[in-house]
């Protein structure tokens, strides 16, 4: 772990014992204490329900959200913090795949991309849901659906965007800090062993050489260059159309449908009205996935109330969440 990680980590963590330590005093004198421990123990198993955003008949239409960053945390995340959980997302796809009763999908991205794998793994469950299926796959893009947000909505039937939506991004990026400059400056020395040559490449104690430099940008290139085919085959595109607007730049809701990259306008409930029209599915229910009560996620959400969803429980799950080594990244705006 680099030095600017621990004085981060450092920071943080002093931020939020801080923070801990004022909500604890409040939580005992202004909370039933005795109550919490109560509702725990009168909670069910864990498990998925189904929240009902339209009653109808026994065919349904699964609505997803996909919100946040695009990166696998583990398992710890969900219970302090609401930020995306890729298993339960992954979850819900594979649930869909073995529901005869989900005659179509309509999923909600409001994202700025993620990781490279877990992007293709949401990609690839679309796909197979598509192909084995045969049933509609409809986007309606948040205020942000860039770089793997886009990824994961290029094989949809239709995408939907507001006109303020921020979307494209195409593209791949890889960072590392450099701070052998400031170490030489301060006399700070770094003692490596390795067993190759390339073993530390884009180590942040010493400067990147060229061969490392033409290696890593191998390697982005090729991502790229999947990132182009699969958005040239979702959308009936070639992959020169798709280059002309796959340079990083993002577009709104009007540049993305004037280039091909979008369908039409409509948020959310214009999504699904399309599809139970386009598909005759009036009369189905539609539904989104939900965390049943159980012991981890009323603990969850008693944590968050507890601790007044402040910004430094935050700040340090975003901490924990990153790796501490570069990888690429379908992202925009993280820096």
């Amino acid at each position: 772990m680099t030095t600017k990680r621990w004085v981060a980590i450092i920071v943080a963590s002093a931020l939020l014992a801080v923070s801990i330590g004022i909500n604890t005093l409040s939580f005992i004198f202004s909370k039933d204490v005795a109550g919490l421990f109560e509702e725990l123990a009168a909670t069910s198993s864990a498990g998925y329900g189904q929240l009902i955003i339209e009653e109808g008949g026994k065919d349904q239409i699964a609505v997803l959200s996909l919100d946040g960053v695009i990166q696998d945390t583990g398992n710890a995340s969900p219970f302090f913090f609401d930020g995306y959980n890729h298993q339960f997302f992954m979850n819900q796809l594979y649930e869909i795949n073995e529901d005869p009763s989900i005659k179509g999908v309509v999923l909600k991205v409001n994202s700025p991309g993620g990781g490279v794998v877990e992007s293709a793994e949401i990609y690839d469950a679309i796909r197979t849901i598509q192909e084995n299926r045969q049933i509609p796959v409809y986007v309606s893009m948040g205020g942000m659906a860039a770089s793997g947000g886009y990824y994961v909505a290029a094989p949809a039937d239709k995408i939907f965007v507001n006109r303020e939506t921020i979307t494209g991004s195409i593209g791949v990026i890889m960072e590392s800090v450099n701070y052998a400059g400031l170490a030489e400056k301060y006399g700070i020395e770094f003692n490596t062993i390795k067993t190759g040559p390339y073993k530390d490449i884009m180590s942040g104690s010493r400067k990147m050489t060229v061969e490392e430099r033409e290696m890593l940008q191998e390697m982005i290139n090729d991502s790229y260059e999947r990132f182009v085919e699969i958005i040239a085959d979702g959308r009936g595109m070639s992959t020169a159309e798709v280059k002309k607007v796959a340079d990083g730049r993002i577009m709104n809701g009007r540049q993305a449908i004037e280039s091909g990259l979008a369908d039409e306008y409509g948020k959310a409930g214009d999504v699904i009205a399309a599809m139970q029209e386009d598909h005759n599915l009036e009369k189905a229910t539609v539904f989104e996935y939900t965390i049943n009560d159980s012991w981890s996620s009323l603990f969850g959400l008693k944590a968050k109330s507890f601790f007044g969803g402040n910004l430094e429980a935050e700040l340090i799950g975003k901490l924990l969440a990153d790796y501490n080594a570069p990888r690429m990244m379908y992202l925009y705006g993280e820096k």
